[in-house]
């Protein structure tokens, strides 16, 4: 049987792969339509102008909902496995999925506040977004070193670790540049003073974005042994 059907593994599977359609999608049809540079534009570049707007919109929203339903199944899992053998304090659990879906809660605005309409409100949802997101990819990492050799191997807890470092490496230059960025446009002249601080923040963005999406496709394995109930109780003295 394939990986992902076992389980509840088909939940980051989704998650991943939809989110890759989105970023891949978007840019194709954004750069087909003349509407971005094919050279490093935003990910939020690529879903400004209809008809690719509509697309990653729809798609983004989806891939937040796909993100908190991976990380509250990954919260009950890591509570699960603590009650078994306890080896960490379960409110650096809770923490984690808090600001996972406050990273959530980021997506879905990016995804409803296009940045040259909203500018303020879609970059703030972004930095909720890619802030919260690396911090919960950090939390994560430390909690499989702490279930470590029991619930996650070793090699698996080190590729964690690897892909939070360099989106938390990504990320300080990605805010630091985009912040020296005096205009919000989408079509960039190598000339321009401003040029070299969007290049840098757009490549950062991307390699936070598909670290973010790397890291959940190491979750596949831990939710293979997952199985999702769902129980129903009438009370007859309603």
């Amino acid at each position: 049987m394939l990986c992902f059907l076992r389980g509840m593994a088909f939940v980051p599977f989704l998650l991943v792969t939809w989110s890759s359609a989105a970023f891949i999608i978007s840019y194709v049809v954004a750069v087909l339509s003349g509407h971005v540079n094919p050279f490093l534009p935003y990910i939020s570049d690529t879903g400004t102008t209809p008809p690719e707007s509509g697309i990653f919109g729809f798609m983004i929203n989806f891939s937040a909902f796909l993100g908190a339903a991976t990380m509250y199944t990954r919260y009950k899992i890591v509570e699960k496995q603590n009650q078994t053998s306890y080896f960490s304090t379960p409110v650096f659990n809770l923490v984690s999925l808090v600001l996972g879906l406050v990273g959530c809660i980021g997506m879905g605005i990016v995804a409803n506040f296009q940045e040259l309409a909203v500018p303020v409100v879609h970059d703030g949802g972004a930095l909720l977004a890619f802030v919260c997101g690396v911090v919960y990819t950090l939390l994560q990492s430390i909690i499989s070193y702490k279930s470590c050799p029991q619930w996650n191997s070793l090699s698996t807890c080190h590729v964690r670790l690897a892909i939070s470092a360099i989106s938390c490496a990504a990320v300080v230059p990605m805010i630091a540049c985009a912040s020296l960025i005096s205009i919000t446009k989408l079509e960039w002249n190598p000339k321009e003073k401003d040029y070299i601080y969007h290049v840098v923040s757009a490549i950062c963005e991307w390699t936070v974005a598909f670290g973010f999406i790397f890291y959940f496709l190491t979750f596949i394995h831990d939710f293979q042994s997952v199985t999702l109930r769902i129980s129903t109780e009438i009370n007859d003295d309603v």
